[in-house]
Protein backbone atom coordinates (compact mmCIF):
# COMPACT_ATOMS: atom_id res chain seq x y z
CA UNK A 1 0.00 0.00 0.00
CA UNK A 2 1.22 3.52 -0.75
CA UNK A 3 0.57 6.70 1.16
CA UNK A 4 3.09 8.68 -0.85
CA UNK A 5 2.52 12.41 -0.53
CA UNK A 6 -0.12 12.06 2.21
CA UNK A 7 0.32 14.25 5.27
CA UNK A 8 -0.67 12.65 8.56
CA UNK A 9 -0.86 14.65 11.77
CA UNK A 10 -0.44 12.06 14.53
CA UNK A 11 -1.70 12.95 18.00
CA UNK A 12 -0.28 10.92 20.88
CA UNK A 13 -1.90 11.10 24.32
CA UNK A 14 -1.20 9.68 27.78
CA UNK A 15 -1.86 5.96 27.50
CA UNK A 16 0.25 2.87 28.01
CA UNK A 17 -0.54 2.18 24.34
CA UNK A 18 1.64 5.16 23.41
CA UNK A 19 4.53 2.75 22.87
CA UNK A 20 2.63 1.44 19.84
CA UNK A 21 2.82 4.91 18.28
CA UNK A 22 6.47 4.22 17.48
CA UNK A 23 5.49 1.17 15.41
CA UNK A 24 2.64 3.09 13.79
CA UNK A 25 4.93 5.96 12.76
CA UNK A 26 7.39 3.52 11.23
CA UNK A 27 4.60 1.88 9.21
CA UNK A 28 3.20 5.22 8.02
CA UNK A 29 6.62 6.54 6.99
CA UNK A 30 7.48 3.26 5.26
CA UNK A 31 4.22 3.58 3.28
CA UNK A 32 5.34 7.03 2.09
CA UNK A 33 3.39 9.33 4.42
CA UNK A 34 4.76 12.52 5.94
CA UNK A 35 4.12 12.31 9.67
CA UNK A 36 4.03 15.21 12.12
CA UNK A 37 3.65 14.17 15.75
CA UNK A 38 1.84 16.33 18.31
CA UNK A 39 2.00 14.98 21.87
CA UNK A 40 0.34 15.96 25.10
CA UNK A 41 2.95 16.59 27.77
CA UNK A 42 1.40 13.80 29.87
CA UNK A 43 2.28 11.36 27.09
CA UNK A 44 5.98 11.99 27.84
CA UNK A 45 5.55 9.64 30.82
CA UNK A 46 4.90 6.76 28.42
CA UNK A 47 7.23 7.40 25.47
CA UNK A 48 9.88 10.02 24.78
CA UNK A 49 9.55 12.74 22.13
CA UNK A 50 13.08 11.82 20.98
CA UNK A 51 11.92 8.33 19.96
CA UNK A 52 8.97 9.63 17.94
CA UNK A 53 10.95 12.50 16.43
CA UNK A 54 13.63 10.08 15.25
CA UNK A 55 11.09 7.79 13.61
CA UNK A 56 9.02 10.57 12.04
CA UNK A 57 12.11 12.57 10.99
CA UNK A 58 10.42 15.72 12.33
CA UNK A 59 10.57 17.48 15.69
CA UNK A 60 7.75 16.47 17.99
CA UNK A 61 5.45 19.36 18.96
CA UNK A 62 3.84 19.63 22.38
CA UNK A 63 3.71 23.30 23.39
CA UNK A 64 2.45 26.50 21.81
CA UNK A 65 5.71 28.39 22.39
CA UNK A 66 8.90 27.09 20.74
CA UNK A 67 11.38 29.29 22.60
CA UNK A 68 11.71 32.43 24.69
CA UNK A 69 11.66 34.72 21.63
CA UNK A 70 7.92 34.22 21.20
CA UNK A 71 8.18 31.90 18.18
CA UNK A 72 5.22 29.55 18.36
CA UNK A 73 3.74 26.37 16.90
CA UNK A 74 0.78 27.58 14.88
CA UNK A 75 -2.11 25.19 15.53
CA UNK A 76 -4.09 26.64 12.62
CA UNK A 77 -1.27 26.01 10.13
CA UNK A 78 -0.90 22.47 11.44
CA UNK A 79 -4.60 21.81 10.93
CA UNK A 80 -4.40 23.14 7.37
CA UNK A 81 -1.21 21.17 6.57
CA UNK A 82 -2.66 17.73 7.26
CA UNK A 83 -4.62 15.46 4.91
CA UNK A 84 -5.66 13.42 7.96
CA UNK A 85 -5.50 13.98 11.71
CA UNK A 86 -4.99 10.64 13.45
CA UNK A 87 -5.00 10.41 17.25
CA UNK A 88 -3.55 7.10 18.42
CA UNK A 89 -3.75 6.39 21.25
CA UNK A 90 -6.69 8.54 22.30
CA UNK A 91 -7.07 8.63 26.08
CA UNK A 92 -10.38 9.07 27.91
CA UNK A 93 -9.19 12.49 29.08
CA UNK A 94 -8.43 13.85 25.61
CA UNK A 95 -11.56 12.21 24.21
CA UNK A 96 -13.65 14.14 26.72
CA UNK A 97 -11.90 17.39 25.80
CA UNK A 98 -12.56 16.80 22.10
CA UNK A 99 -16.21 15.98 22.74
CA UNK A 100 -16.81 19.12 24.80
CA UNK A 101 -14.64 21.60 22.91
CA UNK A 102 -12.11 22.06 25.72
CA UNK A 103 -8.80 23.56 24.64
CA UNK A 104 -5.93 23.55 27.14
CA UNK A 105 -2.98 22.24 25.11
CA UNK A 106 -1.55 22.24 21.60
CA UNK A 107 -3.20 18.98 20.55
CA UNK A 108 -6.73 20.08 21.50
CA UNK A 109 -6.14 23.43 19.76
CA UNK A 110 -5.00 21.63 16.60
CA UNK A 111 -8.06 19.38 16.78
CA UNK A 112 -10.47 22.31 17.04
CA UNK A 113 -8.72 24.04 14.12
CA UNK A 114 -8.36 21.03 11.81
CA UNK A 115 -10.25 21.15 8.54
CA UNK A 116 -9.09 17.72 7.48
CA UNK A 117 -10.82 14.43 8.35
CA UNK A 118 -10.18 13.13 11.87
CA UNK A 119 -9.52 9.48 12.74
CA UNK A 120 -9.46 8.34 16.37
CA UNK A 121 -8.08 5.18 17.98
CA UNK A 122 -9.23 5.07 21.64
CA UNK A 123 -7.25 3.10 24.21
CA UNK A 124 -8.19 2.56 27.83
CA UNK A 125 -9.12 -0.11 30.34
CA UNK A 126 -12.22 -2.25 29.93
CA UNK A 127 -14.48 -0.52 32.45
CA UNK A 128 -13.35 2.94 31.35
CA UNK A 129 -14.12 2.10 27.72
CA UNK A 130 -17.56 0.79 28.60
CA UNK A 131 -18.47 3.69 30.88
CA UNK A 132 -21.53 5.62 29.60
CA UNK A 133 -19.60 8.91 29.69
CA UNK A 134 -16.90 7.51 27.39
CA UNK A 135 -19.43 5.86 25.08
CA UNK A 136 -21.37 9.13 24.92
CA UNK A 137 -18.18 10.99 23.95
CA UNK A 138 -17.40 8.40 21.26
CA UNK A 139 -20.94 8.78 19.92
CA UNK A 140 -20.37 12.53 19.73
CA UNK A 141 -17.17 11.97 17.76
CA UNK A 142 -19.09 9.86 15.26
CA UNK A 143 -21.86 12.44 15.09
CA UNK A 144 -19.20 15.06 14.30
CA UNK A 145 -18.32 12.95 11.26
CA UNK A 146 -15.04 11.59 12.64
CA UNK A 147 -13.79 8.08 11.94
CA UNK A 148 -13.63 6.11 15.20
CA UNK A 149 -11.52 2.95 15.13
CA UNK A 150 -13.16 0.73 17.69
CA UNK A 151 -10.88 -0.57 20.42
CA UNK A 152 -9.83 -4.18 20.02
CA UNK A 153 -10.38 -7.00 22.49
CA UNK A 154 -7.55 -8.67 24.35
CA UNK A 155 -5.36 -8.54 27.43
CA UNK A 156 -5.21 -5.07 29.01
CA UNK A 157 -2.53 -3.36 31.10
CA UNK A 158 -4.66 -3.81 34.23
CA UNK A 159 -4.57 -7.57 33.83
CA UNK A 160 -8.20 -7.70 32.76
CA UNK A 161 -9.21 -9.02 29.36
CA UNK A 162 -11.78 -7.33 27.17
CA UNK A 163 -12.38 -4.45 24.77
CA UNK A 164 -10.17 -1.42 25.27
CA UNK A 165 -6.87 -2.15 23.51
CA UNK A 166 -5.86 0.41 20.92
CA UNK A 167 -6.27 -1.01 17.45
CA UNK A 168 -2.99 -2.62 16.40
CA UNK A 169 -0.70 -0.40 14.28
CA UNK A 170 -1.02 -2.72 11.26
CA UNK A 171 -4.81 -2.45 11.44
CA UNK A 172 -4.65 1.35 11.82
CA UNK A 173 -2.38 1.54 8.78
CA UNK A 174 -4.95 -0.47 6.82
CA UNK A 175 -7.74 1.88 7.96
CA UNK A 176 -5.70 4.90 6.87
CA UNK A 177 -4.93 3.26 3.53
CA UNK A 178 -8.59 2.31 3.02
CA UNK A 179 -9.63 5.87 3.79
CA UNK A 180 -7.30 7.39 1.23
CA UNK A 181 -7.97 4.73 -1.41
CA UNK A 182 -11.70 5.32 -1.34
CA UNK A 183 -11.61 9.01 -0.57
CA UNK A 184 -11.54 9.98 -4.24
CA UNK A 185 -13.62 7.18 -5.74
CA UNK A 186 -16.20 9.68 -7.03
CA UNK A 187 -13.59 11.92 -8.67
CA UNK A 188 -14.78 13.16 -12.05
CA UNK A 189 -18.45 12.62 -11.19
CA UNK A 190 -20.97 15.45 -11.14
CA UNK A 191 -23.54 14.97 -8.39
CA UNK A 192 -26.82 16.81 -7.82
CA UNK A 193 -28.29 16.68 -4.30
CA UNK A 194 -31.63 18.18 -3.34
CA UNK A 195 -32.08 18.76 0.38
CA UNK A 196 -34.08 20.51 3.07
CA UNK A 197 -37.76 21.44 3.03
CA UNK A 198 -39.67 23.60 0.60
CA UNK A 199 -41.91 26.48 1.61
CA UNK A 200 -45.17 27.06 -0.27
CA UNK A 201 -46.48 30.59 0.25
CA UNK A 202 -50.00 31.23 1.57
CA UNK A 203 -49.54 34.99 1.75
CA UNK A 204 -46.48 37.28 2.15
CA UNK A 205 -45.86 36.10 5.73
CA UNK A 206 -47.14 32.51 5.93
CA UNK A 207 -46.26 29.27 4.20
CA UNK A 208 -46.80 25.49 4.21
CA UNK A 209 -43.70 23.46 5.00
CA UNK A 210 -42.41 20.45 6.97
CA UNK A 211 -39.89 19.56 9.67
CA UNK A 212 -36.92 18.76 7.45
CA UNK A 213 -33.64 20.25 8.69
CA UNK A 214 -31.50 19.26 5.71
CA UNK A 215 -29.05 17.39 7.96
CA UNK A 216 -29.21 14.14 5.99
CA UNK A 217 -28.76 15.99 2.73
CA UNK A 218 -25.79 17.92 4.12
CA UNK A 219 -24.16 14.69 5.28
CA UNK A 220 -24.47 13.36 1.73
CA UNK A 221 -23.08 16.59 0.31
CA UNK A 222 -20.01 16.37 2.55
CA UNK A 223 -19.51 12.66 1.84
CA UNK A 224 -19.52 13.17 -1.93
CA UNK A 225 -17.25 16.19 -1.59
CA UNK A 226 -14.75 14.27 0.54
CA UNK A 227 -14.71 11.44 -1.99
CA UNK A 228 -13.84 13.68 -4.91
CA UNK A 229 -17.16 14.50 -6.58
CA UNK A 230 -18.12 17.84 -8.08
CA UNK A 231 -21.16 18.62 -5.96
CA UNK A 232 -24.22 20.70 -6.86
CA UNK A 233 -26.67 21.27 -3.99
CA UNK A 234 -30.18 22.65 -4.47
CA UNK A 235 -31.44 23.43 -1.01
CA UNK A 236 -34.65 24.61 0.53
CA UNK A 237 -34.46 26.91 3.57
CA UNK A 238 -32.13 25.50 6.26
CA UNK A 239 -29.80 26.84 8.94
CA UNK A 240 -26.86 24.86 7.59
CA UNK A 241 -23.62 26.30 6.21
CA UNK A 242 -22.37 24.84 2.94
CA UNK A 243 -18.71 24.09 2.23
CA UNK A 244 -17.33 26.71 -0.14
CA UNK A 245 -16.44 24.02 -2.70
CA UNK A 246 -20.12 23.16 -3.25
CA UNK A 247 -22.08 24.73 -6.09
CA UNK A 248 -25.09 25.82 -4.03
CA UNK A 249 -28.47 27.08 -5.18
CA UNK A 250 -30.84 28.26 -2.46
CA UNK A 251 -34.57 28.02 -3.22
CA UNK A 252 -37.85 28.20 -1.33
CA UNK A 253 -40.68 26.59 -3.29
CA UNK A 254 -40.97 23.24 -5.02
CA UNK A 255 -41.28 25.00 -8.37
CA UNK A 256 -38.05 26.91 -7.76
CA UNK A 257 -36.32 23.67 -6.78
CA UNK A 258 -37.58 21.94 -9.90
CA UNK A 259 -36.41 24.72 -12.19
CA UNK A 260 -32.95 24.77 -10.57
CA UNK A 261 -32.63 20.99 -10.92
CA UNK A 262 -33.99 20.85 -14.45
CA UNK A 263 -31.39 23.38 -15.60
CA UNK A 264 -28.44 21.16 -14.67
CA UNK A 265 -29.93 17.65 -14.61
CA UNK A 266 -28.63 16.55 -18.01
CA UNK A 267 -25.05 17.33 -16.97
CA UNK A 268 -25.18 15.16 -13.83
CA UNK A 269 -23.87 11.64 -13.38
CA UNK A 270 -25.67 11.05 -10.07
CA UNK A 271 -28.80 12.70 -8.66
CA UNK A 272 -29.80 12.25 -5.02
CA UNK A 273 -33.31 13.47 -4.24
CA UNK A 274 -33.06 13.95 -0.47
CA UNK A 275 -35.27 17.07 -0.19
CA UNK A 276 -38.60 16.90 1.62
CA UNK A 277 -40.58 18.57 -1.15
CA UNK A 278 -44.13 19.70 -0.38
CA UNK A 279 -46.64 17.63 -2.35
CA UNK A 280 -49.16 20.47 -2.47
CA UNK A 281 -49.20 24.26 -2.58
CA UNK A 282 -51.96 26.85 -2.21
CA UNK A 283 -53.82 27.31 -5.49
CA UNK A 284 -53.67 31.06 -4.97
CA UNK A 285 -51.23 33.18 -2.97
CA UNK A 286 -52.87 36.14 -1.24
CA UNK A 287 -51.11 39.39 -2.24
CA UNK A 288 -51.52 40.79 1.29
CA UNK A 289 -51.43 39.23 4.75
CA UNK A 290 -54.68 37.33 5.40
CA UNK A 291 -56.51 38.87 8.37
CA UNK A 292 -58.42 36.94 10.98
CA UNK A 293 -62.05 37.41 10.02
CA UNK A 294 -63.76 34.18 11.09
CA UNK A 295 -63.21 30.99 13.06
CA UNK A 296 -62.28 29.10 9.88
CA UNK A 297 -59.85 29.59 7.03
CA UNK A 298 -60.17 27.29 4.06
CA UNK A 299 -57.31 26.84 1.62
CA UNK A 300 -57.53 25.18 -1.77
CA UNK A 301 -54.38 23.22 -2.52
CA UNK A 302 -53.05 22.06 -5.84
CA UNK A 303 -50.37 19.48 -6.64
CA UNK A 304 -46.75 20.55 -6.92
CA UNK A 305 -44.54 19.29 -9.70
CA UNK A 306 -43.01 15.92 -8.74
CA UNK A 307 -39.34 16.69 -9.25
CA UNK A 308 -37.98 13.16 -9.00
CA UNK A 309 -40.74 11.71 -11.18
CA UNK A 310 -40.35 14.32 -13.90
CA UNK A 311 -36.55 14.12 -14.02
CA UNK A 312 -36.76 10.33 -13.76
CA UNK A 313 -38.55 10.27 -17.10
CA UNK A 314 -35.67 12.26 -18.59
CA UNK A 315 -32.94 10.09 -17.03
CA UNK A 316 -30.32 8.91 -19.49
CA UNK A 317 -28.66 5.50 -19.53
CA UNK A 318 -25.50 6.66 -17.76
CA UNK A 319 -27.26 8.47 -14.92
CA UNK A 320 -27.96 7.14 -11.43
CA UNK A 321 -30.99 8.42 -9.50
CA UNK A 322 -31.32 7.91 -5.75
CA UNK A 323 -34.58 8.58 -3.94
CA UNK A 324 -35.71 8.87 -0.33
CA UNK A 325 -38.87 7.61 1.32
CA UNK A 326 -40.07 8.56 4.78
CA UNK A 327 -43.02 6.40 5.74
CA UNK A 328 -45.15 5.73 8.82
CA UNK A 329 -46.88 2.51 7.68
CA UNK A 330 -46.38 -0.25 5.08
CA UNK A 331 -42.91 1.22 4.70
CA UNK A 332 -41.29 -1.36 2.43
CA UNK A 333 -44.29 -1.65 0.06
CA UNK A 334 -44.64 2.10 -0.41
CA UNK A 335 -40.89 2.54 -0.89
CA UNK A 336 -40.73 -0.14 -3.57
CA UNK A 337 -43.70 1.44 -5.37
CA UNK A 338 -41.91 4.79 -5.36
CA UNK A 339 -38.70 3.13 -6.53
CA UNK A 340 -40.42 1.79 -9.65
CA UNK A 341 -42.69 4.76 -10.34
CA UNK A 342 -39.92 7.35 -10.22
CA UNK A 343 -37.29 5.31 -12.08
CA UNK A 344 -34.87 5.27 -9.15
CA UNK A 345 -31.84 2.98 -9.16
CA UNK A 346 -32.08 2.74 -5.38
CA UNK A 347 -34.20 4.22 -2.64
CA UNK A 348 -33.34 5.03 0.97
CA UNK A 349 -36.19 4.22 3.34
CA UNK A 350 -36.53 5.49 6.88
CA UNK A 351 -39.47 5.31 9.22
CA UNK A 352 -40.71 7.80 11.78
CA UNK A 353 -41.52 4.78 13.92
CA UNK A 354 -37.80 4.09 14.49
CA UNK A 355 -36.59 5.88 17.60
CA UNK A 356 -33.64 8.14 16.81
CA UNK A 357 -34.46 8.40 13.08
CA UNK A 358 -36.17 11.16 11.15
CA UNK A 359 -36.20 14.95 11.16
CA UNK A 360 -34.04 17.44 13.07
CA UNK A 361 -31.68 14.90 14.69
CA UNK A 362 -28.13 13.72 13.95
CA UNK A 363 -28.83 10.00 13.66
CA UNK A 364 -30.78 7.82 11.27
CA UNK A 365 -31.67 4.21 10.61
CA UNK A 366 -32.37 3.22 7.02
CA UNK A 367 -33.08 0.44 4.58
CA UNK A 368 -31.48 0.80 1.16
CA UNK A 369 -33.41 -0.94 -1.62
CA UNK A 370 -32.05 -1.35 -5.15
CA UNK A 371 -34.11 -1.66 -8.32
CA UNK A 372 -32.29 -4.98 -8.85
CA UNK A 373 -33.86 -6.30 -5.63
CA UNK A 374 -30.68 -6.03 -3.57
CA UNK A 375 -31.35 -4.52 -0.14
CA UNK A 376 -29.56 -3.79 3.10
CA UNK A 377 -30.41 -2.35 6.51
CA UNK A 378 -28.35 -0.15 8.77
CA UNK A 379 -28.19 0.15 12.53
CA UNK A 380 -29.00 3.50 14.16
CA UNK A 381 -25.96 5.55 13.12
CA UNK A 382 -24.84 9.17 12.80
CA UNK A 383 -26.11 10.63 9.54
CA UNK A 384 -22.50 11.09 8.41
CA UNK A 385 -22.07 7.30 8.51
CA UNK A 386 -25.44 6.72 6.84
CA UNK A 387 -24.22 8.98 4.02
CA UNK A 388 -21.12 6.83 3.57
CA UNK A 389 -23.31 3.70 3.39
CA UNK A 390 -25.43 5.34 0.69
CA UNK A 391 -22.36 6.24 -1.37
CA UNK A 392 -21.04 2.70 -1.03
CA UNK A 393 -24.40 1.31 -2.21
CA UNK A 394 -24.40 3.65 -5.23
CA UNK A 395 -21.26 1.84 -6.36
CA UNK A 396 -23.32 -1.40 -6.45
CA UNK A 397 -25.70 0.00 -9.07
CA UNK A 398 -25.19 -1.85 -12.40
CA UNK A 399 -24.65 1.42 -14.28
CA UNK A 400 -21.67 2.17 -12.04
CA UNK A 401 -20.23 -1.34 -12.27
Amino acid sequence: MSLKGKRVLLGVTASIAAYKSAFLIRLLVKAGAEVQVVMTTSAFDFITPLTLATLSKRPVLSKFQKDETGTWNNHVDLGLWADLMLVAPLSANTLSKFAHGSCDNLLTAVYLSARCPVMLAPAMDLDMYQHPAVQNSLAKMKAFGHIVLDAETGELASGLSGQGRMMEPEHILQAVSDYFSKSKDFAGKKVLITMGPTQEAIDPVRFISNHSSGKMGMAIVKAFLARGAEVYAVSGPTKLTFPKEVNTTQVKSAQEMFEACQTIHAQMDICVFAAAVADYKPAEVAPQKIKKSSSKLELTLTKNVDIALTLGKAKSAHQIHVGFALETENESRFAKQKLTKKNFDLIVLNSLRDEGAGFQIDTNKVSIIHASGLSSESELLPKSQIAELILDEIKNVPVWI
